[in-house]
């Protein structure tokens, strides 16, 4: 049997039998696992508030050969969502980040660079301001997937958008100028295309201070999660949710 200490985050709890718990854990050193916390709704020592969702940990476990599930020992916090004020808003943030990753990574595959971004989108992420955050994130993930087009040329003749909009469809990849755009496209206005470059050179603690509506960058939003769930090939729930909130 193996013994770790690792930082994580919490992803999801499912119950099971009478006060156990299925933990999924996105850790730095492995990446995703999944793991049997026993007795875990009954210990406060052990546990204690360190199983809710988006809660940064240090995780004690310990695995054994051909095992899929590792055994979860105890849990220190390191830093926990709900040291802040919580509403349906932030939530629904949290719950994004929470569903993307359950949904995107591949178990034990370790990403040191989405770990550190969802640190960094953690920390933005209060009940007064959102948007940025799910923004910045939303933006990553599709880059750091491989998934995100080039957002200064069209794709299908390779030409600068140069001040001018760009259109994406729902059922094809990349950005198309106004020649190419399909039938029901949407918009990326310029100034949403020069956001996107911005964010993608520059650490999310550049935009703090900056006033950001729900408005503000709704299209690149759409957009960003519009090619996570693409490749996903299904919708994610969380971003529902968003929706219905105006973002």
């Amino acid at each position: 049997m193996i013994v770790h200490q690792a930082e994580a985050v919490v992803l999801r709890t499912w119950a099971i039998h009478e006060a156990d718990m299925i933990v999924s854990l996105f850790t730095r050193d492995q990446g995703k696992i999944k793991g049997v916390a026993k007795s875990a709704s009954k210990s406060r020592r052990r546990f204690g508030g360190a199983l809710e969702p988006m809660t940064h940990v240090l995780a004690n476990y310990a695995e054994k050969p051909r095992q899929e599930l590792v055994r979860l020992d105890s849990f220190e916090i390191v830093s926990s969502p709900l040291s802040e004020a919580m509403d349906y808003t932030r939530a629904a943030a949290l719950g994004f980040y929470a569903e993307v990753l359950e949904e995107i990574l591949p178990d034990r595959d370790p990403h040191d660079a989405v770990f550190r971004l969802l640190l960094a989108v953690l920390e933005q992420t209060q009940t007064r301001n959102i948007w940025m955050p799910v923004t910045y994130f939303a933006l990553w993930m599709t880059r750091l997937m491989g998934w995100m087009p080039d957002v200064l040329h069209c794709t299908a003749d390779g030409e600068s958008f140069a001040g001018r909009p760009a259109y994406w469809h729902g059922h094809t990849d990349g950005l198309l100028c106004v020649e190419h755009k399909r039938l029901g496209s949407a918009t990326l206005s310029p100034e949403s295309l020069a956001l996107a470059l911005r964010v993608f050179r520059q650490p999310i603690t550049a935009f703090s201070q900056e006033e950001w509506p729900r408005g503000r960058a709704a299209d690149l939003r759409r957009f960003a999660l519009q090619g996570l769930e693409w490749h996903l090939e299904r919708r994610l729930t969380t971003a529902v949710a968003l929706a219905k909130l105006g973002g």
